[in-house]
Parts: structure tokens; C-alpha cells; sequence
């Protein structure tokens, strides 16, 4: 008889591509899987991109913030409708167990999870727990972690570090097809640049003022965001500008010499993975609740990274950063050699069936 689980995040790609993962490893072991995410969220759009044939059901969701607007008003709403949505969805689908990602779709889940004694899994990416997971946090069975920090942060009592995991297939690229894609000789390094899913206008300027001087050094892969594309700068001979890449990135991080990319804990990780040395620009403090500081400063404690906070970003700071990470490579790259790797898909999975 088939077990069934309830997977649940959404709202920016990171709290997707975990649950991305370990879809083909959950049916592999015999579960049948079905997502909870938003009407119109980016969670939806990557789950039916990727498996259009999972089950995926749709509730009414709020945006949490951490300060005060009158929205929280009308989102408050929207959360208790979700509460209805999901509890109407668990109880047609019975599910034996419901494993959340987080982002603010998932609290409503969570609550319903509670109310109809389901057993819920949360698995908490950043040093720090988001708002999302600390409300559903006290109504979660298992919590895991992937920095060993968090666990001063939740209840020790239920929670496991378990680490990283990236899909399996990011392990395995094929340079050739890279170099193909995106055109370039091969004869120089390549200099990989991610702003996260939605891009980053700051970071995306900072690579175009500069971007004469460092083709001087490198063949330059740019993941821009959504509608960032510069037509300024669209036909550039060893410069390609991708908005988002949905297949294929396993391909280009294998041909990726040194990154420049935001924090998200899932992202770093598959740099870390993968050997690839990187210079981290967090999303500022000022402009989020300061996980990706957090995370940039663990990763450079650790020397897998350099860092440049978003405040101190200028095109002459950036330039000298970039610099010293194409002087400090070789070494991060060897002390990249000594960390441990981060869990498969698998292994993530065996740990639900453990603590569910």
C-alpha cells in the first residue's frame, strides 16, 4: 500500500527547490505525492513545469511581514482562508504525513496540519528560522536544520541538523553542452553570476559597469532575473544574459570557475558541492530579515567564500572583490575539497520515513 505525502513552500524558488528534489526519491520509495502551494505563486509554476502530472492543490495565502502595514489586515484573512483550503484538501487527500519547506504559504498548512493531527516536517534552509517557520514551528513533529547554528534557534528536543541537499543531477554536468548553450570557445575562465531567482538589479549592476574590465579575464554567464535582460548589452561576445534557468543549470555550474551570487542557503550549498569559489553579495539587512548576511559570514568564516555586503557595493569594490577571488581560488577550492557533502535527495528522504 502506498504512503502518502503532502509537500508544501513557496513564494521564492529556494523554499521549492528542496521539495523539487526529492519528488522522484519519494516516488522511487513508494509515496504518493501531491503539493500544496499558492494560486499564482512561483511554486506552482516550477511544480507543473517540472511534473505536470503531480497533484498540486491550490489555498489562499497572505504575505507575513515582520512590520507594521495595513495589509496584514487583509493578508490575516487570506491566512484563515487557507487554514479552510488546506483542511478541506487534507481531509479529501488524506495524507500519512506533510512535509514543509516554508515561505508563507505553508503556515496555513501547518495549522491544519495541527488541527487534524497530521504529523508535519519542517525543514529550515537558513541560520536563522524565517517568520514562516517559526509560526509553524510549534505545531511541527520533526524540524530539520542545515546549519548546525539553527538548532539554538528552535526546540532541540525535536530537531535534527541534517545538513544540505542538492539534487543529484547537479553533480553531473557536461561542459561540452554548456559551452554550446551559451557559445563561448573554452579558452578562458568562466565567471558565473546568480541574483536568485527574481535577479538583482544591484548585482546586475555591478557586472555590467565592470563588465569590459572582467572579459579581460573571463567568459561571463549571467543569470539576470525575470525581464532584466539589457538590450545595451544583449549581444556582447563572451557575455549571455539567461533571465532563469528551469534545465540546464547542472550543465553551466560545471563550466562555472568562480561565481558571484546572492546567499540563499540552497544556492551556496550547490556552489560549495560543486568546488566553485564564490564571492557572496546577501540581500542587505535593510531589505530582509539579514539571513543571507548570516549565511555569507558562516560560509566566509569557513573560507569557502569571499563577501561584499550590499552597502559597501560600488563598481570599484566589486571589481577588487572579484580580484581577490580569482587570487584566492585555488586555495578555497582545496579548503572546498575538505568540507563534507551535503545529502542526496535519498538520504533526505530516508530521514523523513525516520522522523515522521
Amino acid at each position: 500500500m502506498k504512503k502518502k505525502i503532502a509537500l508544501t513552500g513557496g513564494g521564492t524558488a529556494g523554499h521549492v527547490s528542496l521539495n523539487q528534489a526529492i519528488i522522484p526519491s519519494l516516488i522511487e520509495n513508494n509515496y504518493e505525492v501531491m503539493y500544496i502551494g499558492s494560486r499564482d505563486g512561483i511554486e506552482k509554476e516550477l511544480i507543473s513545469e517540472n511534473f505536470p502530472t503531480l497533484p498540486y492543490a491550490s489555498i489562499s495565502s497572505g504575505k507575513l511581514r515582520r512590520y507594521f502595514s495595513l495589509e496584514n489586515i487583509s493578508d490575516s484573512f487570506r491566512v484563515v482562508k487557507g487554514v479552510f483550503d488546506s483542511i478541506q484538501i487534507l481531509i479529501k487527500n488524506k495524507p500519512d504525513v506533510i512535509f514543509s519547506k516554508g515561505g508563507f504559504v505553508s503556515v496555513p498548512v501547518a495549522i491544519a496540519a495541527k488541527l487534524l493531527r497530521i504529523p508535519l516536517l519542517i525543514h529550515e534552509s537558513d541560520v536563522t528560522p524565517g517568520l514562516a517557520n517559526k509560526i509553524a514551528m510549534p505545531f511541527a513533529k520533526h524540524i530539520f536544520t542545515v546549519f548546525h547554528e539553527t538548532l539554538e534557534y528552535v526546540d532541540q528536543s525535536k530537531a535534527t541538523c541534517s545538513g544540505a541537499v542538492i539534487r543529484e543531477e547537479l553533480l553531473v554536468g557536461n561542459r561540452l553542452n554548456a559551452l554550446k548553450k551559451v557559445g563561448f570557445s573554452g579558452n578562458k575562465a568562466v565567471l558565473f553570476v546568480m541574483g536568485g531567482s527574481q535577479g538583482s538589479d544591484v548585482l546586475n549592476g555591478a557586472i555590467r559597469s565592470n563588465l569590459s574590465i572582467l572579459q579581460n579575464t573571463y567568459d561571463i554567464i549571467h543569470l539576470c532575473g525575470k525581464d532584466k535582460v539589457s538590450k545595451e548589452h544583449q549581444f556582447i561576445d563572451g557575455y549571455v544574459q539567461i533571465e532563469y534557468v528551469s534545465e540546464g543549470l547542472n550543465d553551466l555550474l560545471h563550466l562555472a570557475d568562480v561565481v558571484v551570487s546572492r546567499a540563499g542557503s540552497n544556492s551556496i550549498y550547490e556552489f560549495l558541492a560543486l568546488r566553485i569559489p564564490m564571492l557572496l553579495i546577501p540581500l542587505s539587512a535593510q531589505k530582509s530579515r539579514g539571513d543571507q548576511v548570516l549565511n555569507a559570514q558562516l560560509f566566509e568564516k569557513q573560507g569557502f567564500a569571499l563577501v561584499l555586503q550590499e552597502e559597501e557595493l560600488s563598481p570599484e569594490a566589486f571589481l577588487e572583490k572579484v580580484q581577490q577571488l580569482e587570487e584566492r581560488k585555488s586555495h578555497m577550492r582545496q579548503v572546498m575539497e575538505q568540507s563534507e557533502m551535503p545529502k542526496t535527495p535519498r538520504q533526505m528522504v530516508e530521514l523523513i520515513e525516520k522522523y515522521q
